[in-house]
């Protein structure tokens, strides 16, 4: 039988230093849909993202949770790393989208430009990219991006 903190892990997905994000709670996408409805179908493999946007909110939460498998499959294979380097210091605090260009249901190209927050011991950075992505065979791929 289990016990109602067997069920609370459940639903728990593992991230560096035993941060957890409860699939119930709001996406950390920044989005208001829960977790498990939003970004973390797209990691799973349940689904796959429809636009260039959907993707870089889906690859903010691997950032997030640590997720180097779904990281380098949404790399386009021209610039995808061998590995990502996580730094289990960085506490992510937010996604907030600036703006996009094409990337929609039917482009083949698009762009997003967005702004992340992050704490390394206790001190506030931001991450602001106007990121690349390209549509190949139907999937979208993180294809390189330009820190601003």
């Amino acid at each position: 039988m289990a016990t109602q903190a067997d069920e609370l892990h459940d639903n728990l997905t593992a991230m560096p230093s035993d941060q957890l994000i409860d699939e119930s709670a709001a996406c950390p996408c920044g989005l208001l849909a829960s977790y498990a409805q939003c970004c973390q179908r797209f990691l799973t493999g349940r689904d796959n993202p429809k636009t260039a946007e959907q993707l870089m909110r889906s690859r903010y939460c691997a950032f997030v949770v640590c997720d180097q498998a779904y990281l380098l499959a949404t790399w386009h294979e021209e610039t995808r790393p061998s590995k990502v380097r996580f730094n289990d210091k960085y506490r992510w605090l937010g996604l907030r989208i600036r703006a996009t260009d094409g990337g929609g249901e039917h482009d083949l190209s698009g762009v997003v430009e967005y702004v992340a927050r992050y704490k390394v011991d206790g001190k506030g950075h931001r991450l602001h990219e106007v990121s690349r992505f390209l549509k190949s065979g139907g999937l979208w791929y993180y294809r390189h991006g330009e820190h601003l």
